[in-house]
């Protein structure tokens, strides 16, 4: 199976990274076509000649084409590429708010997977959603999702509009979390701690949480309960996060994510 990435920014980099490391592909079976000159450092051991940055017939030799460019460049690369594809080609692409019609019809293919990773795929901890046209068989699907799977984990979706919904939540979900963490570093900061003491203490309070919830068969409601004794400290915090809508705040949040994300597939 011979892969071809069209686009090496960060996405782009990410799969060829994951897809060598876990020996899913091997060096000679990775393609990338990438506008500028890929500087070695970033081959990881893919074969030099395997590299180009004008569409070659050697590419799409492939049998996988993994779209990684940005969408506003989308339909000049689609011009580019269009007579080099066949019927059997399937297109793979990470490519936010261009829809698999449009895709098919730029392109002239029928086999599209369109997907949503988020930024932890870049140390393999990714959260990808996908789903695919009819035309992709269940055999193809299955490779697809191995593929993807070498970058986290994934959830296939029948209903391409619930990519929008995959956006506002895991897609952008990163900075949600980022951004709680910020405000307690800040906390703990204010409180006396040192920058670096602060972000310690909330990076590992973080990492724990997430472990220990990942762990068990717990509830996020069960786990607060059995932090949040009566009348306490963990108590008196959430009762501020309850009096201030803090919950209503992050759901009315992600709501407006999905609406953008909505917005800009149009």
């Amino acid at each position: 199976m011979k892969i071809a990435i069209i686009g090496f920014g960060n996405m782009g980099q990410t799969y060829a990274n994951s897809f060598m490391s876990s020996g899913f592909v091997g060096a000679s079976d990775i393609l990338v076509l990438n506008k500028m000159t890929v500087d070695e450092k970033y081959s990881f051991g893919i074969d030099a000649v395997n590299f180009f940055t004008e569409p070659n017939p050697k590419i799409f030799e492939s049998d996988i084409l993994i779209l990684a460019v940005k969408p506003q460049d989308f339909k000049q690369l689609a011009s580019e590429i269009k007579t080099f594809l066949n019927p059997e080609h399937v297109v793979l692409s990470v490519m936010a708010g261009i829809s698999i019609e449009a895709m098919q019809k730029e392109l002239g293919v029928a086999k599209i997977v369109r997907s949503m990773p988020n930024i932890p795929t870049q140390i393999g901890e990714g959260m990808t959603v996908f789903c695919a046209s009819n035309a992709v068989d269940r055999k193809e699907l299955f490779i697809v999702q191995n593929l993807v799977n070498t970058t986290g984990k994934s959830i296939y979706i029948d209903r391409e509009e619930m990519l929008n919904a995959a956006t506002a939540v895991s897609g952008s979900g990163p900075a949600y979390v980022f951004y709680f963490m910020q405000a307690m570093i800040e906390s703990a900061v204010k409180l006396g701690f040192s920058a670096s003491e602060a972000e310690f203490l909330v990076s590992q309070t973080f990492s724990g949480s997430v472990q220990l919830q990942n762990r068990s068969k717990l509830s996020n409601e069960a786990w607060i309960q059995r932090v949040a004794s009566k009348g306490g400290t963990t108590e008196a915090a959430l009762s501020i996060f309850n009096q201030l809508k803090l919950q209503e705040i992050v759901i009315n949040g992600v709501d407006s994510a999905n609406n953008r994300a909505i917005e800009l597939g149009a």
